[in-house]
């Protein structure tokens, strides 16, 4: 059967259900198609087609909003829906199912494609669809503010449900299962997972979806380092998992009831800083019997719940079920391969909950201020609580002083600056009274007790703040985090953004065409040092390495000497899937056309590597010796005048890249900090 041409809608339809029709294109905005139950048939069952050779796209809409779709099947297609640009949708009983599948496929990324694709689309409602046996279920990509409620997107070869930059979305009771592409005596599963969250997707609700028998079930994936926090997950299946229940590597997300039994991990958490667990399941995870991928505690174990190869501070862990796990029930743990030296799990508060007939009930190692409080151990065959190398600070409270607490959102916040001036103090308090203590603790100083604490700091840099909150025998951890910075005559990063330029570099020559182009504006509102930030947005970017050079007309005037260093704040977006290739790098720019190249040491990728975990969303601060040595290399001689500035960037792919500058300057060198 030949397909058929594609049909343009301009208004309102009812297709005819004895019928076979083939692509739908819809011109307009607020109209209603209903298909009745009729077919959109791409690659006919008997065309001897395979699934991951499928063409075309069964329903496209660019540009329009306010359209209700419903009753439409569709299937042998590359991807059934496709909205684009659009809002105030209403899709009901369709079914995409069918479509685009590969389950042979490898590691990587194999388009957005399959089911449903929703690029850039806000407040619309997706309810009782269907797509299964496809690659992605649905993809909700730079799309905001919709409602997915009692769909099937099960059996999917890559994901069941994907968000990417897509926030303040609310799912509900979705079937979202089976998120799984692996093959027999397969380990890894491919990164296939039930429900893939990426790329500054934050804000997005989760409430009792089924997202069991995937590679993960829920994965919060921070591949590029642009995190998605602040979603809230409640009520979710995601047993069953090949891998992990719940993977997640970004900070402040929030899990409350959740399931996830039967895995591999129930929870597995790494890079997690400011989670809050509260009232889950994490049972029989990592048996033999079961699934037991990554056996990364000792003796071969795993855990019910486990903060481990990444950050873990400002952690609550209040009232979960942790039971028989083949390891730990909950298990908290720092940088193995330095000895704790890169990172501790930090500041961590274990309230009131169930460990029982584990390996060990709480297993830590490289961790420090771990307040306990009201948990309960039944038949841990090791340990009730093992604490291993570079554990201090433990504070175990007395059980009357712990009840059991149900609230989920943090209710405690410190007051108090966020940005210092060096030799400058500053106070921070909770709010409260008499009927609570506090206990703080700033980096790694002693613990103090207060209802605030004041602190000067001699240094710039980043600086934790934490504090535990008891009042009526319940703990809350709370945070600040402190940046310190030093007053400095700023090169290019204090006015309206005026006189930079941008250029495009392949090997360190400049290319032919230039296709890198550049916003420079000011940002006041995000600002450290003085009154602005430059915020920098390149789109499009050619995808080699670029140069963002102060000033243009090269007229800084300012001697090379012995000692200098080039110091600059830096925060950084890159939503390539693969992130940075390297650098920063430095190029100063000689009055007499000469210019010194300054690079990490050893091919390192300074992008990448963190001085401290909220580097990921915060700012950092970059010290350049002009000379090189430490961290840097470089190569050229200093420019004995220096008239210009370039800081260099390159990414492995080609996507919009956004950057804040802030506090560039050449200064002396100053003292190392103890």
């Amino acid at each position: 059967m030949a397909q058929q041409p594609a049909l343009e809608i301009t208004e309102n339809i009812q297709l005819d259900p004895a019928r076979t029709y083939g692509a739908l294109i819809i011109r307009r905005s607020g109209i209603t198609i209903d298909g009745q139950g009729a077919w959109l048939v791409g690659a006919p069952r008997d065309s001897g087609t395979a699934p991951k050779n499928y063409q075309g796209i069964a329903i496209l809409a660019e540009g329009v909003s306010d359209v209700t779709l419903r009753n439409v099947n569709a299937r042998g297609w590359d991807t059934g829906l496709v909205v684009r640009q659009g809002s105030g949708w209403l899709i009901e009983n369709c079914n995409f199912s069918d479509n685009f599948h590969d389950p042979d496929f490898g590691w990587g990324e194999n388009g957005r494609r399959g089911g449903i694709l929703l690029d850039h689309v806000t407040r619309s409602t997706l309810l009782r669809n269907r797509a299964n046996r496809v690659w992605d279920g649905c993809v909700l990509l730079d799309s905001n503010d919709n409602l997915l409620v009692d769909n099937d997107f099960s059996h999917c070869s890559n994901t069941c449900l994907k968000l990417w930059t897509a926030s303040r979305n609310s799912i509900r009771h979705n079937v979202l299962s089976h998120g799984i592409r692996i093959a027999p005596n397969e380990v890894h599963a491919r990164d296939s997972t039930s429900v893939l969250i990426e790329s500054g997707s934050c804000f997005n609700t989760f409430l009792h979806n089924d997202c069991t028998h995937g590679g993960d079930g829920i994965f919060v994936r921070v591949l590029n380092g642009w995190c998605s926090t602040d979603n809230y997950f409640e009520g979710n299946d995601c047993s069953y998992a090949n891998n992990n229940g719940i993977e997640c590597w970004a900070p402040r997300n929030t899990f409350v009831a959740n399931r996830a039994n039967h895995s591999s991990y129930g929870f597995w958490l790494g890079g997690s800083d400011q989670t809050r667990l509260i009232g889950n399941e994490a049972s029989f995870n990592g048996l033999a019997a079961g699934h037991h991928n990554s056996p990364h505690l000792p003796d071969a174990g795993h855990a019910g719940i486990v903060f481990m190869f990444g950050s873990s501070s400002h952690t609550l862990a209040r009232g979960n079920r942790c039971v028989g796990n083949n390891g730990a029930g909950i298990a908290l743990i720092g940088d193995q391969g330095s000895q704790g030296q890169k990172w501790k799990a930090w500041h961590w508060v274990l309230q009131n909950n169930q460990l029982a007939e584990n390996r060990w009930g709480i297993y830590g190692q490289y961790a420090d201020w771990i307040v306990l409080a009201g948990n309960s151990f039944h038949h841990n065959s090791a340990a009730d609580v093992q604490w291993a190398e570079g554990v201090t600070s433990v504070i175990e409270l007395p059980e009357a002083d712990s009840v059991t607490a149900t609230d989920s959102r943090a209710s405690v916040k410190i007051a108090g600056p966020e940005v210092l001036s060096v030799g400058q103090s500053g106070t921070w308090s909770v709010p409260g009274g008499g009927d609570q203590s506090v206990t703080w603790q700033i980096d790694a100083q002693p613990l103090q007790q207060g209802l605030k604490v004041t602190q000067q700091f001699d240094h710039p840099g980043f600086h934790r703040i934490g504090a535990n909150v008891v009042a009526s025998g319940q703990i809350e951890p709370a945070w600040c985090n402190v940046y310190v910075v030093e007053d400095v005559r700023e090169l290019g990063t204090e006015h309206s953004g005026a006189g930079w330029e941008i250029t495009d570099f392949h090997d360190r020559v400049r290319s032919d065409q230039q296709v890198s182009q550049a916003t420079f504006t000011a940002a006041n509102q995000s600002s450290l040092v003085g009154q602005q930030a430059l915020q920098v947005a390149i789109t499009p970017y050619a995808g080699f390495r670029v140069a963002l050079t102060w000033p243009q007309d090269r007229s800084l005037q300012i001697p090379g000497r012995p000692g200098q260093q080039l110091s600059v704040w830096l925060r950084a977006i890159n939503s390539d899937v693969t992130g940075w290739q390297g650098g920063p790098f430095v190029v100063l720019h000689g009055t007499d056309g000469s210019r010194c190249h300054l690079e990490p040491a050893q091919g390192r990728d300074l992008m990448r590597e963190l001085s401290y975990s909220e580097e990921r969303e915060g700012w950092r601060r970059l010290t350049v010796p002009l000379s090189g040595g430490g961290d840097w290399v470089r190569d050229g001689e200093v420019p004995s005048e220096i008239c210009a500035v370039s800081l260099c960037f390159d990414s492995w792919g080609a996507p919009p890249l956004q950057l804040w500058l802030d506090g560039l300057a050449i200064t002396p060198a100053k003292a190392a900090v103890p």
